[in-house]
């Protein structure tokens, strides 16, 4: 698979398959993916990687906190800007219509919405799962650093045919999840992320999202 199959295959994907990923493999892909860009070669990505027992040890602690129906953690970061303007808040929004209707949820089925969103916390059915933290001292270019971290990792496993999906909702229940990793304090989680092989068959994985035209974003001159 080159770059280019990569990137055009490389799908947010809700449903996985519960076979298993060789342990050699996901770090073959996390270990490759250290070569993304750093400024200054600072790395500030520190990752948490959960398979087997312990991620379904996790996932019960979890499923424990959200049957208590217990408010999520104050906010560490906002994951959108306040009062989102256009064309971002249509794009948002757009994208979720489309992901409801192919699961068949109409949008006054709030109940049946809230559901759904609930798969986010079993991780899709992933059998393997990582926690992205950053060191709080850190600042907006070792933030992107970080993303440019992540986008490399989910290139590189569509590499070795498989899927994922970063899962910011992660954010909102930090203290569960670094309690459970023994992340120090001083480190911010920033996302999670689901990982293993699609489920092709799932109609939520047929969604493709769409892209504005280059047109629209980008100024050309001399080129």
């Amino acid at each position: 698979m080159n770059v280019s199959e990569a990137v055009s295959t490389r799908l947010s994907v809700r449903a996985f398959r519960d076979t298993p990923i060789p342990p050699a493999v996901l770090r073959q892909v996390l270990e490759k993916a250290a070569r993304a860009p750093s400024g200054g070669n600072v790395q500030p990505w520190r990752l948490h990687v959960l398979g087997g027992a312990p991620l379904i040890q996790f996932k019960s602690s979890m499923r424990a906190r959200l049957s208590t129906n217990s408010e999520p953690d104050p906010p560490e970061y906002d994951i959108y800007p306040e009062n989102l303007w256009e064309p971002h808040r249509t794009q948002r929004f757009r994208v979720g219509e489309m992901m409801y209707a192919l699961l068949g949820i109409p949008r006054e089925h709030k109940a049946a919405r809230l559901q759904w969103f609930a798969s986010n916390f079993d991780f899709f059915g992933a059998p393997a799962a990582q926690f992205c933290f950053i060191d709080r001292r850190m600042g907006p270019p070792q933030w992107s650093d970080l993303g440019m971290y992540l986008q490399t990792v989910m290139l590189l496993l569509r590499e070795y045919g498989l899927a994922s999906c970063a899962q910011e909702c992660w954010s909102r229940y930090h203290s569960t999840v670094r309690a459970f990793v023994e992340a120090p304090d001083d480190h911010l989680l920033f996302c999670g992320m689901a990982i293993g092989y699609a489920d092709d068959s799932a109609p939520v994985n047929r969604l493709v999202s769409e892209r504005m035209p280059l047109s629209e974003f980008a100024t050309f001159r001399g080129i």
